[in-house]
């Protein structure tokens, strides 16, 4: 490990020891100033982790903030856009919340643990936010990070592990369900969430639990193919998933310093999570104006021709105008594609439309230009089956 990722300054998580062990490429990056994998081995052989057998990937920097209260429902249901009425002990739900612009300042997950319990999962910090935002509701709030370690379990034989770890009838978990399971004594938190559009749990438990769990989980996984994964091989999963992920396909409203940079959950293909029936809530004025004259931008999903990532490209319409640029983009190995999601102006970006990427790629240190048409997608570039299915195949 380099000398600035040894510096104090950075933080490890409790499944630390491990992970450096298993770690062969020394490839590190910082996630919300703790250290994080990029690749272990290869790239491809995590991908195919997570497609055909069980990827495990260290998700405790993930935002944590725990709230209580009697009015921690109503509090949360004025934060986000969507309708939490119906929201029970033991689910999770997907969500976004937007600044009084409409503008969106994250995404993330809500738990409703129970008894005016919840847990909020996001990308960035938003604490202060979240306090403003609690101003006449009988709520409390607090960042509890480093108090929750957390690991992604994704893949078709992932609930087979699971089982064989010990977490009987982890099997009815339904996706989005949560659960409290006991394996060797240890109380694990298991949530049928993930990031990779595919069969998958994440669990949550102390810290001081970390590395038995982890231990344990790689023992019962031995026989199914499991293997810690990097960052790197993640993305390539979420993009197939057709997943955003905020400061890469958007700029979060709170970051956002040039005007007409932020985004709306219009425009970035949330409008489902858009409830403007519900009562008030944070940038729901905005969103209807919105949603009366039109979206400036939209999020699109393109197959594009060749196989060269069209990482970074410009996007041009038909009379060979700049209307967009790619946001993310990966060789989809499961999709057999060339794959990427970009914003466009709108109204471009609908089916049939006829756009093309600028891809510039170096071999040889020759840097080659090609014109590449692109197809817009509807929904998943890849959404197989088993992500659904309850109880999953024993694979």
């Amino acid at each position: 490990m380099s000398a600035q990722l040894r510096d104090r300054r950075y933080l490890e998580t409790p499944f630390h020891a491990r992970v450096a062990a298993a770690c062969e490429t020394n490839q590190w990056y910082s996630w919300k100033r703790y250290t994080a994998v990029q690749c272990f081995t290869t790239v491809q052989q995590e991908y195919f982790a997570i497609r055909n057998a069980c990827s495990v990937f260290d998700i405790t920097p993930i935002t944590k903030y725990r709230i209580e209260g009697p009015d921690g429902l109503a509090y949360l249901n004025r934060l986000v856009t969507r309708d939490l009425g119906k929201l029970k002990p033991g689910r999770v739900s997907y969500v976004a919340w937007c600044n009084d612009q409409g503008h969106v300042l994250d995404d993330g997950t809500v738990f409703s643990l129970g008894d005016n319990r919840w847990r909020l999962c996001s990308q960035e910090r938003h604490l202060d936010w979240l306090l403003w935002s609690a101003v006449g509701f009988d709520v409390q709030i607090r960042e509890e990070t480093d108090e929750i370690a957390a690991l992604s379990v994704q893949g078709p034989t992932s609930c087979r592990v699971l089982k064989a770890m010990g977490l009987d009838g982890v099997e009815r978990l339904k996706p989005f369900d949560l659960g409290e399971f006991q394996a060797g004594g240890t109380r694990i938190l298991v949530s049928r969430t993930g990031f990779t559009g595919d069969l998958g749990y994440e669990l949550w438990m102390d810290p001081s639990a970390a590395l038995t769990v982890w231990d344990n989980l790689m023992a019962a996984g031995e026989a199914y193919g499991i293997r810690p994964i990097g960052s790197h091989a993640l993305d390539i999963a979420r993009i197939e998933a057709g997943f955003i992920q905020a400061g890469v396909d958007f700029v979060p409203a709170e970051h956002a310093v040039r005007p007409g940079r932020a985004r709306s959950p219009f425009e970035l293909g949330l409008d489902w999570l858009v409830h403007l029936e519900k009562s008030n809530f944070n940038g729901r004025r905005a969103l209807l104006e919105e949603k009366a004259r039109g979206s400036r931008h939209r999020l699109v999903r393109l197959d594009i021709e060749g196989n060269k990532p069209a990482r970074d490209s410009f996007i041009y319409d038909s009379r060979r105008r700049v209307v967009g640029t790619v946001t993310s983009a990966t060789w989809s190995p499961s999709a057999k594609a060339n794959i990427a999601l970009a914003t466009v102006k709108a109204p471009r970006g609908g089916p049939g439309d006829r756009l093309w990427a600028e891809i510039y790629y170096n071999r040889e240190l020759q840097w080659n230009r090609v014109m590449a048409a692109c197809r817009v997608v509807e929904g998943a570039f890849f959404d197989p089956p088993r992500r659904r299915t309850t109880p999953p195949s024993d694979y």
